[in-house]
């Protein structure tokens, strides 16, 4: 069985209603990856999912902790919250750089996806700063400098052009519409799998003796709608994509 740590797809919702004079203030945890964790679990994927809130402080640390999983997936999670464990960004102590760690590990052998979204990539604003990391490094494309989002509310078709691929193996050459994608630029090592508007949709690459793979858009609402994650191809995609990333394809 694939053994996947996602990381990141949470987020804390802080609201204060207003009823008249008295304002009321709430916080509720949303988990985006739902529906992803699901379709995963049904094709046989074994997920350990790592909330947003947490990842700063329980993200492994070692080479030895992240050999407990045989792929890591960044869905939604910037830079800042892997490279500030709480004992730097608090106590002013130094930590690995889990960035460098990650690296080091893919190139050992394992196996890393990132997912779009506002705090993919570069992301909303340029927050999630993956730009010029260890993480860009080893992806298959290059990340912009700037907000990279390319927001297509009236929805957008991928299309896969690598059909003999074991990531698209079997799937509708032209894909449910989806709402938003990031901008990226291949690498020239780089196998493009699938794309979106003439730019990357999904891109593949063996780095040392491991594997990357970038999905630019969405796995969740808002830019993956209800007819991407309904789709049949939906499941079978990612657990295609996982089990790639572990060297497990037939």
């Amino acid at each position: 069985m694939v053994k996947v740590l996602l990381a990141g797809e949470s987020w804390v919702s802080a609201t204060i209603d207003h009823k008249g004079y008295d304002p009321f203030a709430h916080t509720q945890v949303e988990i985006g990856c739902e529906r992803l964790l699901a379709a995963l679990a049904a094709e046989g994927v074994e997920v350990t999912h790592l909330r947003s809130h947490d990842v700063a402080e329980k993200f492994p640390q070692t080479l030895e902790e992240l050999d407990a999983y045989d792929v890591v997936l960044l869905s939604d999670i910037g830079s800042n919250t892997l490279l500030l464990h709480p004992d730097t960004f608090t106590r002013g102590r130094p930590t690995p750089n889990r960035l460098k760690l990650l690296r080091e590990w893919v190139t050992n052998g394992g196996g890393l996806m990132m997912a779009g979204g506002y705090l993919s990539f570069q992301g909303f604003e340029g927050k999630a700063n993956y730009h010029r990391t260890p993480i860009e490094e080893i992806l298959p494309v290059d990340i912009d400098p700037y907000d990279d989002r390319v927001e297509t509310p009236e929805g957008v078709h991928a299309h896969v052009v690598r059909s003999g691929h074991p990531v698209v193996a079997g799937l509708d050459r032209d894909w449910p519409i989806l709402l938003g994608y990031q901008h990226t630029t291949l690498k020239p090592d780089a196998e493009l799998l699938a794309t979106v508007e003439g730019d990357v949709m999904l891109a593949a690459r063996q780095v040392g003796r491991g594997r990357t793979l970038a999905f630019t858009s969405d796995i969740s609402p808002h830019w993956a709608p209800e007819e991407f994650m309904d789709w049949d191809g939906y499941g079978k995609l990612f657990a295609q994509a996982m089990t790639w990333l572990a060297g497990r394809e037939n």
